[in-house]
Protein backbone atom coordinates (compact mmCIF):
# COMPACT_ATOMS: atom_id res chain seq x y z
CA UNK A 1 0.00 0.00 0.00
CA UNK A 2 2.84 2.40 0.87
CA UNK A 3 4.45 1.72 -2.51
CA UNK A 4 1.18 2.55 -4.26
CA UNK A 5 1.00 5.87 -2.41
CA UNK A 6 4.62 6.58 -3.33
CA UNK A 7 3.97 5.89 -7.00
CA UNK A 8 0.86 8.07 -7.01
CA UNK A 9 2.73 10.90 -5.30
CA UNK A 10 5.62 10.58 -7.73
CA UNK A 11 3.28 10.62 -10.73
CA UNK A 12 1.59 13.76 -9.41
CA UNK A 13 4.92 15.46 -8.79
CA UNK A 14 6.58 14.64 -12.12
CA UNK A 15 5.21 17.61 -14.08
CA UNK A 16 6.85 19.98 -11.58
CA UNK A 17 10.20 18.29 -11.81
CA UNK A 18 11.20 19.56 -15.25
CA UNK A 19 13.65 22.43 -14.85
CA UNK A 20 17.10 23.59 -15.83
CA UNK A 21 18.54 23.23 -12.34
CA UNK A 22 21.23 20.71 -11.41
CA UNK A 23 19.08 18.89 -8.82
CA UNK A 24 18.40 15.33 -9.96
CA UNK A 25 15.80 13.00 -8.45
CA UNK A 26 17.44 10.17 -6.54
CA UNK A 27 20.83 11.91 -6.34
CA UNK A 28 22.34 13.98 -3.56
CA UNK A 29 22.37 17.72 -4.12
CA UNK A 30 25.51 18.88 -5.94
CA UNK A 31 28.20 19.49 -3.28
CA UNK A 32 28.59 23.11 -2.26
CA UNK A 33 29.95 24.99 0.71
CA UNK A 34 29.24 28.43 2.15
CA UNK A 35 32.06 29.95 4.18
CA UNK A 36 31.24 33.67 3.83
CA UNK A 37 28.59 33.92 6.54
CA UNK A 38 27.21 30.34 6.37
CA UNK A 39 24.96 28.75 8.97
CA UNK A 40 23.40 31.20 11.40
CA UNK A 41 23.67 30.06 15.02
CA UNK A 42 21.82 31.52 18.00
CA UNK A 43 23.26 30.56 21.38
CA UNK A 44 23.11 32.38 24.70
CA UNK A 45 21.29 35.34 23.11
CA UNK A 46 24.08 35.84 20.55
CA UNK A 47 24.23 35.29 16.81
CA UNK A 48 27.24 33.81 15.08
CA UNK A 49 28.04 32.04 11.84
CA UNK A 50 29.86 28.84 10.97
CA UNK A 51 30.83 27.42 7.58
CA UNK A 52 28.16 25.21 6.07
CA UNK A 53 28.40 22.38 3.55
CA UNK A 54 25.67 20.50 1.69
CA UNK A 55 27.27 17.18 2.75
CA UNK A 56 25.78 17.84 6.22
CA UNK A 57 22.22 17.25 5.00
CA UNK A 58 21.53 13.63 5.84
CA UNK A 59 19.98 11.96 8.87
CA UNK A 60 16.62 13.75 8.69
CA UNK A 61 13.88 14.36 6.18
CA UNK A 62 14.60 17.86 5.00
CA UNK A 63 12.90 20.64 3.08
CA UNK A 64 15.37 23.07 1.59
CA UNK A 65 14.01 26.48 0.72
CA UNK A 66 16.50 28.39 -1.42
CA UNK A 67 15.48 32.02 -1.85
CA UNK A 68 16.91 35.22 -3.19
CA UNK A 69 17.28 37.86 -0.49
CA UNK A 70 14.06 39.57 -1.58
CA UNK A 71 10.62 39.57 0.00
CA UNK A 72 9.07 38.65 -3.36
CA UNK A 73 11.13 35.43 -3.45
CA UNK A 74 10.22 34.61 0.16
CA UNK A 75 6.52 35.02 -0.61
CA UNK A 76 6.61 32.59 -3.57
CA UNK A 77 6.46 29.52 -1.33
CA UNK A 78 4.97 30.96 1.84
CA UNK A 79 2.03 28.52 1.59
CA UNK A 80 4.36 25.52 1.91
CA UNK A 81 6.21 27.08 4.85
CA UNK A 82 2.91 27.80 6.61
CA UNK A 83 1.86 24.18 6.01
CA UNK A 84 5.12 22.94 7.50
CA UNK A 85 4.71 25.19 10.55
CA UNK A 86 1.15 23.95 11.08
CA UNK A 87 2.18 20.30 10.71
CA UNK A 88 4.66 20.56 13.61
CA UNK A 89 6.89 17.81 12.24
CA UNK A 90 9.13 16.10 14.83
CA UNK A 91 12.42 18.00 15.19
CA UNK A 92 14.38 14.80 15.76
CA UNK A 93 13.43 13.48 12.27
CA UNK A 94 12.63 16.62 10.26
CA UNK A 95 14.62 19.77 9.39
CA UNK A 96 13.80 22.89 7.41
CA UNK A 97 16.90 24.43 5.85
CA UNK A 98 16.45 27.93 4.47
CA UNK A 99 19.29 29.14 2.27
CA UNK A 100 19.11 32.87 1.64
CA UNK A 101 21.15 34.19 -1.25
CA UNK A 102 21.95 37.70 0.03
CA UNK A 103 24.09 38.22 -3.08
CA UNK A 104 20.73 38.41 -4.88
CA UNK A 105 19.14 41.07 -2.68
CA UNK A 106 17.97 44.50 -3.71
CA UNK A 107 20.97 46.85 -3.22
CA UNK A 108 20.96 48.46 0.20
CA UNK A 109 18.64 45.90 1.81
CA UNK A 110 21.23 43.38 3.03
CA UNK A 111 21.06 44.58 6.64
CA UNK A 112 17.25 44.22 6.66
CA UNK A 113 17.43 40.76 5.09
CA UNK A 114 19.91 39.54 7.74
CA UNK A 115 17.76 41.08 10.49
CA UNK A 116 14.74 39.16 9.19
CA UNK A 117 16.75 35.92 9.11
CA UNK A 118 17.92 36.50 12.70
CA UNK A 119 14.35 37.13 13.82
CA UNK A 120 13.24 33.86 12.20
CA UNK A 121 16.11 31.97 13.86
CA UNK A 122 15.01 33.30 17.27
CA UNK A 123 11.41 32.31 16.58
CA UNK A 124 12.28 28.87 15.10
CA UNK A 125 15.58 27.86 16.74
CA UNK A 126 15.30 24.27 15.48
CA UNK A 127 15.27 25.46 11.86
CA UNK A 128 18.50 25.88 9.94
CA UNK A 129 19.28 29.19 8.22
CA UNK A 130 22.17 29.56 5.80
CA UNK A 131 23.27 33.03 4.66
CA UNK A 132 24.99 32.74 1.29
CA UNK A 133 26.62 36.13 0.69
CA UNK A 134 28.31 35.08 -2.55
CA UNK A 135 25.49 33.09 -4.15
CA UNK A 136 27.54 29.87 -4.16
CA UNK A 137 24.54 27.56 -3.77
CA UNK A 138 22.57 29.26 -6.56
CA UNK A 139 25.54 28.99 -8.92
CA UNK A 140 26.44 25.35 -8.16
CA UNK A 141 22.82 24.18 -8.18
CA UNK A 142 22.16 26.27 -11.32
CA UNK A 143 19.11 28.02 -9.88
CA UNK A 144 17.48 31.07 -11.41
CA UNK A 145 18.28 34.51 -10.03
CA UNK A 146 15.66 36.34 -8.01
CA UNK A 147 13.52 33.35 -7.21
CA UNK A 148 12.70 30.53 -4.87
CA UNK A 149 13.32 26.80 -5.07
CA UNK A 150 11.97 23.93 -2.96
CA UNK A 151 13.95 20.71 -2.55
CA UNK A 152 12.78 17.76 -0.45
CA UNK A 153 15.42 15.27 0.71
CA UNK A 154 14.86 11.88 2.29
CA UNK A 155 16.76 10.99 5.46
CA UNK A 156 19.68 9.64 3.41
CA UNK A 157 20.09 13.06 1.77
CA UNK A 158 18.75 12.10 -1.66
CA UNK A 159 16.54 14.45 -3.67
CA UNK A 160 12.92 13.31 -3.74
CA UNK A 161 11.43 16.55 -5.11
CA UNK A 162 12.80 19.76 -6.61
CA UNK A 163 11.05 22.72 -8.16
CA UNK A 164 11.92 26.33 -8.87
CA UNK A 165 9.29 29.03 -8.58
CA UNK A 166 6.02 29.15 -6.73
CA UNK A 167 4.27 25.88 -5.97
CA UNK A 168 0.59 25.64 -6.85
CA UNK A 169 -1.84 24.75 -4.06
CA UNK A 170 -1.96 21.17 -5.42
CA UNK A 171 1.85 21.00 -5.39
CA UNK A 172 1.92 22.25 -1.80
CA UNK A 173 -0.47 19.45 -0.79
CA UNK A 174 1.57 16.88 -2.71
CA UNK A 175 4.80 18.11 -1.11
CA UNK A 176 3.24 17.87 2.36
CA UNK A 177 2.05 14.34 1.57
CA UNK A 178 5.57 13.39 0.43
CA UNK A 179 7.13 14.80 3.62
CA UNK A 180 4.69 12.83 5.78
CA UNK A 181 5.40 9.68 3.79
CA UNK A 182 9.18 10.12 4.10
CA UNK A 183 8.83 10.63 7.86
CA UNK A 184 7.05 7.26 8.12
CA UNK A 185 9.91 5.39 6.44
Amino acid sequence: MRLAHSLIALALLLPGLVSAHALKLGDRVPPVGVSDRGELLYQQDKFSYQPWNSAQMSGKVRVILHIAGRSSAKEQNAALIEGIKAAKFPHDRYQTTTIVNTDDAIPGTGMFVRSSIESNKQQYPWSQFIVDSNGNVRKVWQLEKGGSAIVILDKTGHVRYAKEGALTQDEVQQAMMLIRELLQQ
